[in-house]
């Protein structure tokens, strides 16, 4: 009766946390299925079942949602589970994979709400999640010549200023920065730092090899000079 009764807080907790992003009318259930003998995990074995939009059937999380959607239920799933005490550290691999506009926005105002309460890190290619961070690293791989070759190195570095704004519009607009795209970056960040900032920090980086940003971190001492 305690896991049936978690599995539904659990499912109601998640349906909630998908309607942020950019996921309005979805669901998210744990199903219990009795299992054919008990195993180290109990009388009944656990699925996950999704319906990404309002009416959907469920069905299993792993055949129905599409790459941009998995993050995302994913993303609301750990959010909640932060809420009830989570490692002190999450990573997040493309938390915004096939969306952009106002659905990247949204996953990136999840990502700075989670990273109030524990450190956060994500691999972006919005410019609208990066920007939200409170600090911003550049990686970037090149070839260095060493004592058996030439070899990939990589280097980062903190991006603060014109350097980060310039960095967000090649986000915007690929390798080849236009002044719309400056504009367009510094738009996104005054909008971005109008809005309300947890108290601890978050850092941003981007890749210049895969125009990918590695993004958020809560201010440890480990970020403290992010």
């Amino acid at each position: 009766m305690g896991r049936r009764k978690a599995a539904k807080k659990l499912s109601d907790q998640v349906t909630e946390a998908m309607q942020t992003l950019a996921m309005q009318g979805g669901t998210f259930e744990v199903a219990l299925n009795a299992a054919p003998e008990v195993a180290a995990h109990g009388l009944e074995s656990v699925e996950f079942l999704v319906s990404a939009h309002k009416g959907m059937a469920p069905q299993p999380l792993a055949k129905v949602a599409s790459g941009g959607e998995l993050a995302r239920v994913i993303l609301a799933l750990k959010v909640v589970l932060a809420a009830r005490g989570s490692a002190p550290t999450l990573i997040f691999d493309e938390a915004d994979a096939g969306v952009g506009g106002a659905t990247a926005a949204a996953v990136g105002e999840r990502l700075a709400k989670l990273a109030a309460r524990v450190q956060v890190l994500a691999v972006t290619h919005a410019p609208q999640v990066a920007a939200l961070a409170s600090g911003h690293m550049l990686i970037a791989k090149e070839a260095v010549h060493g004592p058996e070759g030439e070899a990939m190195a990589t280097r980062v570095r903190t991006l603060e200023g014109a350097e980060r704004r310039e960095e967000i519009a090649r986000m915007l607009a690929g390798q080849t920065i236009t002044d719309e795209a400056r504009a367009a970056a510094t738009r996104t960040k005054t909008t971005t730092a109008a809005r309300p900032r947890p108290i601890r920090r978050r850092c941003a980086t981007t890749s210049t090899s895969s125009s990918r940003s590695p993004a958020w971190g809560s201010a440890t001492a480990r970020w403290s000079r992010c």
